[in-house]
Order: structure tokens, then C-alpha cells, then sequence
């Protein structure tokens, strides 16, 4: 598997076609759900850690933000989007995901992409990043255990 080494830079512009999940529509009050409006947000994430969010954007369902990211990456595999729905009462309500290999990125010899990636389960991102650093086989060094006996004092 290809790792990145080196600078991110992510730019989130915008989504669309967000929708609603069951879970978040359970303090919707009226008869018609399917105009629910999103507090929509996204999570940046680079392998497990969150390197940032987005601004909230206030009841729609087709965000635009325009927030950049920027981080150093180590041995990076994957970049993690995931949508949340600012919710009122308890936790924020998970929207919509995407996961971009680092892999793919680099397949094509480009430091630079910028297009629309699908969400699951439903939904679009559109996302500009650039890379600086290098890419190479990802593999697990294992250093000798060097074992020191310390006398008692």
C-alpha cells in the first residue's frame, strides 16, 4: 500500500444534495420531513486523527464553506470526510461519508486534485488538494528491542 510523507492542504467548498437521516429527523416536528434542513458540518480527518472541521452552515442542504486545512503527514494512507448535522439536544447526527486513499491521489503522478466525491449514502463534496512531500511502499519497521539491566541501588 502507497503512504504520503508530507504536506496536506485541503479545501473544503462545498456539498450538495445532503440529506437527512431517520436518526436526525426524531425531533422533526410537522408533517413533511423530506424539507428538513441541515446544520450541516464536516469532520477532516487523516488516518484516525482529526485534523479539523468545518464552519456550520445553518438549515440547508447544500453547504458551501471554503474552509482550508493544512497538515503535516506521516506514513498517511487515507483522508476521511464525514458530514454531521449540528444537532440541538445530545450529539451531532452523522449525515454522510467518504474516504480518498492517498493511494489514489497519487496513482496518476498529480500533487493536485480537485472534483466531486460521492458521500454514502447519498450526497456530493467538492474538494481541492494539493500534496507536497513524497510517496513510497508503506511498510512496518521493527527495531531491535535493546534490553538494559539496571543493578539494584
Amino acid at each position: 500500500m502507497v503512504v504520503f510523507n508530507g504536506l496536506l492542504k485541503i479545501r473544503i467548498c462545498e456539498a450538495v444534495n445532503l440529506k437527512p437521516t431517520a436518526w436526525s429527523l426524531r425531533h422533526a416536528v410537522g408533517p413533511k420531513p423530506q424539507t428538513f434542513q441541515l446544520d450541516p458540518y464536516i469532520a477532516v480527518n487523516v488516518d484516525d486523527s482529526r485534523i479539523g472541521q468545518t464552519s456550520t452552515k445553518q438549515k440547508t442542504n447544500s453547504p458551501a464553506w471554503h474552509d482550508d486545512f493544512s497538515t503535516d503527514v506521516c506514513n498517511g494512507r487515507k483522508i476521511e470526510l464525514a458530514v454531521f448535522h449540528d444537532a440541538p439536544i445530545g450529539y451531532d447526527d452523522f449525515v454522510a461519508n467518504c474516504t480518498i486513499q492517498f493511494e489514489d491521489l497519487l496513482q496518476n503522478g498529480s500533487r493536485h486534485f480537485e472534483d466531486w466525491i460521492d458521500l454514502e449514502p447519498e450526497g456530493k463534496v467538492y474538494v481541492v488538494i494539493d500534496l507536497s512531500g513524497s510517496s513510497g511502499e508503506g511498510r512496518l519497521l521493527l527495531q531491535p528491542l535493546r534490553l538494559q539491566l539496571v543493578k539494584g541501588l
